[in-house]
């Protein structure tokens, strides 16, 4: 299996956000693909994802800024199935594919 680790620092969100100035939370985001040519030819995708700042999102969460998954859907544990963004999974990567 490929894990990704998403090192997303706290900070202050900057001119142009909702809230100039107001501090957001980070946090460790981790994500699993298969380690096959599927799942590695993904993995670039996701690359130039992140690049594009396209991954992640600031939400309020309890009236605290935190940074939060985008719209782009993530596989979060290895096990679980869809149900726990898990797998066994057998249309994710099509699906992340076109979303992507």
């Amino acid at each position: 299996a490929l894990r990704m680790l998403f090192k997303m620092p706290s900070s202050c969100l900057k001119a142009g956000d909702p809230h100039p100035g107001q501090p957001y939370k980070g946090g460790k985001f981790y994500a699993f693909l298969p380690d096959n040519r599927d799942g590695q030819k993904t993995v670039m995708l996701l690359k130039k994802a992140f690049e594009h700042g396209l991954t992640f999102q600031i939400k309020s969460c309890n009236g605290e800024e935190r940074v939060t998954w985008g719209l782009i859907p993530h596989k979060t544990s290895w096990d679980g199935g869809k149900a726990r963004n898990g797998y066994p999974d057998r249309q994710y990567l099509g699906e992340l594919c076109q979303v992507l």
